[in-house]
């Protein structure tokens, strides 16, 4: 018998609303979800306390362990932990560096997770991959999707605006990557899911025109489904293809040579723009840089504190932190000289 469609994986549930952390223990009572009610929490230490008043009631006997920080041995630890007992399934509340860590622990210990987001910042939030931090710099892991999926709208709005920000940045890249993806399609024949450049597509545009910005309840519900839309286009393509292109290899290139710099979604925004610039495709960088200003985001790299030959440098370092990607950077083949060039033209076209 013929196969008429695929599967297509995707959250058991998906919830953007205020007050939906006092709502998880109605979650956790889904059969699919926890038959037993031996759950683990994993909350980060910024609002620990408060998010543990908050489930302690709902979640009776449930453990909370707190996460340290974003890096492959906390999500050890952690892993470990919820070996040494019987969960079912694993909840991580928090943000990025919270739910990552979640993530890759519940793959080490075999569990289900369940993502709480407390902030709109990138799209882990529904990615198969955790970006944690090791000795050697930052990496991305490949790991399940979570079971489910909640956002937290009353947290959102308390969380660092330029963290909430960076999360449109993050899904406006997702144009350049399809951009890439297409690229690496037509010059060497790499296999492209249009189910997936669709899904990350529709997120980018669902957002990049809106008039409105974090501080209405709308747009942020709208920035929420779009990041989870965007790690969703990540599952079904097997792989970050659909939201990673050059735009992110200058972002990890910057992370390398300069960490600290700035947050990941701030640093695919710029990215983004400049990787329309060299593909000089004015209509889309326009839209993109005009889409970075209204949200208050960095576009040139002054805003971040780094020189134009610094983002050069990394510009020049950016194709080898995705070896065997094909991108715009990869395309133009661009000598020092050439990329010290087209990033001062690109400064003298946009900085402010």
């Amino acid at each position: 018998m013929p196969l008429l469609a695929r599967m297509l994986p995707a959250p058991l549930t998906m919830e953007v609303r205020r007050g939906a952390v006092a709502e998880l223990g109605a979650l956790l009572s889904d059969s699919r979800v926890a038959t037993s009610g031996r759950v683990a929490v994993a909350v980060g230490r910024g609002q620990g306390d408060h998010i543990e008043s908050l489930i302690a009631p709902q979640l009776g006997e449930a453990e909370v362990f707190r996460v340290a920080d974003g890096s492959v041995d906390a999500a050890v630890s952690l892993g470990a932990d919820l070996r040494k007992a019987a969960y079912e399934v694993v909840v991580g509340v928090g943000g990025g560096k919270t739910i990552d860590v979640t993530k890759y622990a519940a793959s080490l210990a075999g569990i289900p997770m369940v993502a709480v987001a407390t902030n709109l910042s990138h799209d882990g939030i529904c990615s198969p991959t955790a970006s944690l931090v090791y000795e050697g710099g930052k990496g991305s892991f490949g790991v399940p999707m979570p079971l489910a999926i909640l956002v937290d709208l009353d947290f959102v709005h308390n969380a660092p605006e330029s963290l909430v920000r960076a999360g449109v940045g993050d899904v406006v890249s997702n144009l350049s990557a399809i951009d890439d993806w297409q690229l690496g399609n037509v010059e060497r024949g790499e296999p492209i899911d249009g189910l997936a450049c669709s899904m990350s597509r529709t997120a980018a545009e669902a957002l990049i025109g809106r008039g409105d910005s974090i501080e209405s309840d709308a747009f942020l519900t709208v920035l929420a489904e779009s990041l989870i839309l965007s790690g969703m286009s990540m599952v079904i393509a097997g792989s970050s293809r659909p939201a990673s292109g050059g735009d992110h290899e200058i972002l990890h290139a910057v992370d390398q040579l300069f960490p600290g710099t700035s947050n990941h979604g701030e640093l695919a925004g710029i990215g983004a723009a400049f990787c329309f610039f060299l593909r000089e495709d004015e209509a889309r960088v326009t839209q993109v840089v005009d889409c970075l200003r209204r949200h208050k985001l960095p576009v040139v790299p002054a805003d971040i504190g780094l020189t134009g030959q610094q983002f050069a440098e990394a510009v020049a370092l950016a194709p080898a932190t995705r070896p065997g990607r094909y991108t715009i950077l990869e395309h133009l083949r661009m000598q020092d000289s050439e990329i010290h060039d087209r990033v001062g033209d690109y400064v003298r076209a946009f900085g402010s």
